[in-house]
């Protein structure tokens, strides 16, 4: 029963149910998110029937990033992307906005893994700042 099922489970499933390079490449991604956060706490949210398996978030003190799936690419969205330092160039998409920005991953792309450890650690280290200054 899917209401039972913890958001990693969940996860899973998603990848499993994509059965596709998508799939692989939203794994690795996740791989990736977790060694550099082993603390890092795993959600879906936004589950609705055009998407009943909704979409996979990674949290530490706040959202870090959410992996959505489209028929020709992988998206990483980045909650706070914009206040974060990108030196590598890894966004590559939602620079229209002034908040979220994003990693767009299409069939045999690669990321820079080292960058992307970077961002991931920024990141956290974003909402922990935005946090504590939430406490004053």
């Amino acid at each position: 029963m899917a209401d039972q099922e913890t958001p990693s489970e969940r996860i899973d499933a998603k990848l499993a149910d994509l059965g596709d390079w998508r799939g692989s490449a939203l794994a690795h991604l996740r791989m990736l998110i977790h060694r550099a956060d082993p603390d890092v706490v795993e959600s879906v949210k936004w589950a609705k029937p055009s998407n009943p398996l909704g979409v996979p978030t990674w949290e530490h003190a706040g959202i870090l990033c959410t992996g959505e799936v489209y028929k020709n690419y992988v998206k990483l969205t980045f909650a706070h992307g914009a206040a974060l330092d990108d030196p590598e160039g890894l966004f590559n998409a939602g620079f229209g906005g002034g908040t979220r920005r994003a990693i767009d991953l299409r069939e045999g792309d690669q990321v820079n893994e080292k960058a992307f450890d970077a961002l991931i650690k920024a990141a956290i280290a974003f909402n922990i700042a935005r946090q504590a200054g939430r406490g004053r």
